[in-house]
């Protein structure tokens, strides 16, 4: 196990991740120490322990907002996969009714064409 120290609020913190996993660590560690810096801007010295609680609710809220929008995104992708699937059907069907038309079309031409070249009786 590789360990990194991050620090979040000032203070710094060792701690273990998968090898390779390092930057990973330390740039979520920097992403929530940006949330506490926020809150104590906002709020001034609240204390450690409650300034991180909040710092971790705002960052549930964001997750369940991106997560509401995975789920609505997903629903598109579905909706839209179905249309194509219907299109491509439909597409299909013209495929085959068009094939079938110039097919009769190019029998009837073949038999005019017959027609045509037998000489006329008179």
């Amino acid at each position: 196990m590789a360990q990194v120290t991050v620090t979040i609020d000032g203070k710094a913190y060792r701690m273990a991740c998968d090898e390779g996993q390092e930057e990973h660590l330390i740039d979520l560690a920097q992403r929530f120490d940006r949330y506490v810096a926020h809150l104590k801007e906002s709020f001034g010295e609240i204390g450690d322990q409650r300034l991180t609680v909040m710092a971790g609710i705002m960052v549930m809220d964001e997750l369940a907002e991106l997560q509401k929008r995975i789920q609505g995104m997903e629903g598109e992708i579905g909706t839209l996969r179905k249309t194509r699937d219907e299109a491509l059907l439909k597409a299909d069907k013209n495929d085959a009714a068009l094939t079938g038309a110039l097919g009769a079309l190019a029998e009837r031409m073949e038999a005019l064409a017959q027609r045509l070249a037998l000489p006329s009786a008179g």
